[in-house]
């Protein structure tokens, strides 16, 4: 194990060492919670379940039991797909005038499907963003990174 590291802690990640300090700015959020990846390292599943969270990065030891997006991811998520839907049914009215039902069979899927999809990505981003920023909830000691405080 590498020796004199000061203000972080040594950790393996895939047979290397590395320090991992309190903070990670070099791991984007977007990207990071779009892959639904563990904030800190980029490289840990951030996901047990569908929307389970795990309770420590198995890459990097990161204790996520901070984190708590609450019903941020939801809200989002029914405005960008409610937007959407809106804007389709519209222009797929005005364009081919089908019956009202051909809507009733079409778009509960499609709102469906599309909000099941954006659900977890979305949680990820605002999981990141509170890492990154530690706001809120997600506010962390800075002796370690991962406890709240």
């Amino acid at each position: 194990m590498p020796e004199g590291l000061v203000g972080g802690r040594v950790v393996c990640i895939d047979g290397k060492w590395s320090a991992m300090t309190s903070f990670h700015a070099t791991q984007s959020p977007i990207g990071t919670g779009l892959a639904c990846r563990c904030p800190r390292c980029g490289r840990g599943p951030l996901y047990k379940g569908f929307l389970k969270l795990q309770e420590r990065c198995p890459a990097c030891g990161l204790d996520l039991a901070w984190a708590d997006s609450a019903d941020g991811p939801a809200v989002f998520v029914i405005f960008i797909i409610g937007a959407l839907a809106t804007a389709l049914a519209l222009m797929v009215e005005a364009w081919f005038a089908p019956p009202y039902w051909v809507h009733m069979v079409l778009w509960p899927p499609v709102i469906l499907g599309g909000s099941l999809l954006l659900l977890r990505p979305a949680k990820g981003i605002l999981i990141a963003l509170q890492y990154r920023h530690k706001s809120g909830d997600a506010r962390r000691d800075d002796s370690d990174g991962s406890a709240p405080r």
